[in-house]
Formats: C-alpha cells, structure tokens, sequence
C-alpha cells in the first residue's frame, strides 16, 4: 500500500472497524452523519448503494487529499418491505417476530471514493438469512438486553445469546456490515492491498466456514 494512501471508514459502528481492521491496514475512522429515509419507490439495491455512496462523500471534506473513503450501508429486506433500526421496543418486537422461522435478505452496499481524483466503486453484497424459531421469550430477553435498538431488522447475526440464524451459506461478514471479500476486490482497484490472509481471518474471527469467499474474490459472484 503506498503511503500516501489512507483508508478512511465512514461509520462509527465497532463491528465494522472490527472487519476493517483485519486487513492490517491503518485506518482512520470519520462519523458519516445522513439521512437514511428511503425514497418512494427506491429498491433495497439502489437504498444501501445511494446511502453508502452518500456516507463516504458526506466525510470526505474532513479527509486527506490522499484518502480513500469506505462509506457502507446495511439493510435487511423482507419480501418488499425494508426493515430498518427499530424506532422502540415494539417495534423490535415486531420486526423479530416478522422475521421469526423464515429467510430474508440482508443487503449491504459499499462505496469506496478517493478524494484526490473523484474515482469511486461500489459494491453489493446480497445474503439469505435463515431465521431460527426463537420463542417470544427469547425475543423479550433480547430486547431487554439493548442490543437490538441499533440494528436492521433489530438483531445481530453475531449476538452470542439469542443466535438468531439457524444456519447460512452467504457471507457472515456482510450481515455484519461490511463484506470483506467485496472490499478486498474494491480496494485492488485503487492498487490497496492487504498485509494479512483476510479471508481466512474473518472466517477465524466469525467462526464461520464461507462458502462464496473464492468466487468473490474472482469476481464471480456479482449481484
């Protein structure tokens, strides 16, 4: 990586520094405050892409003529309706028993921009979540642990309690937040490389043996 390159993550979430960080790279990390209402008629393909595109350009007059921005955005859609962080408790519980003993999808849109020039790629990364059938016990548990006010579709695939995916063959990470193999095919467009094995660190991290990883990276698997 040339010196004069410096990531930067647009999001104050700790689980994408978390991925971020994998890579061995030195980031910086700059809060993209925007609006996240959906658009009338927006798909969740264009939502997370237009918003992540948004997050990286909203922090790039704080960046350094040198940086390349990594703005991100998550969402998880039900059929067609896209289910977004909980406004309240009901409305957690809503979401969670919606979701309950079903597959849904969870987009996640990346933008990467580099301020010196203006060149920006995106990225879509879409998964199938299958949902275990938790009880309404277990959802009350939940919310009363907080845990879900600040997520899409308020859950994390990751909470070591409540476990709310049965079983999965997409990308963990991406769920997540940030796709790591989409980011490590971004990133070698702007000649970025990693100093570690970032696949096999992210599965060691996750506990998870990806299955879409290698067609990725050999950008085959595009959608």
């Amino acid at each position: 990586m040339n010196e004069k390159n410096v990531l930067v993550l647009a999001s104050n979430s700790p689980r994408r520094r978390q991925l971020l960080a994998l890579g061995n790279w030195n980031f910086n990390v700059i809060v993209a405050d925007v609006d996240e209402t959906q658009l009338e008629g927006e798909s969740p393909r264009d939502y997370v892409l237009r918003l992540a595109r948004a997050k990286a350009l909203a922090i790039q007059p704080r960046a350094e003529s040198e940086a390349v921005i990594i703005g991100s955005d998550t969402t998880v859609v039900d059929g067609d309706s896209i289910l977004g962080k909980p406004v309240d408790k009901e409305d957690a519980e809503r979401m969670l028993k919606q979701l309950r003993g079903r597959t849904h999808q969870v987009y996640t849109g990346l933008a990467l921009y580099r301020k010196r020039d203006g060149k920006t790629l995106t990225e879509l990364s879409v998964t199938d979540v299958p949902m275990r059938n938790y009880s309404d016990e277990e959802i009350a548990a939940y919310i009363k642990t907080g845990d879900p006010m600040d997520k899409a579709g308020a859950y994390a695939i990751q909470h070591p309690d409540f476990q709310p995916v049965e079983s999965m063959q997409g990308c963990y990470a991406s769920v997540m937040g940030l796709p790591m193999c989409h980011v490590l095919r971004a990133l070698k467009e702007f000649d970025i490389a990693p100093s570690a094995d970032v696949p096999s660190a992210c599965q060691s991290l996750l506990n998870y043996d990806c299955q879409v990883s290698p067609a990725i990276l050999r950008g085959e698997l595009i959608r």
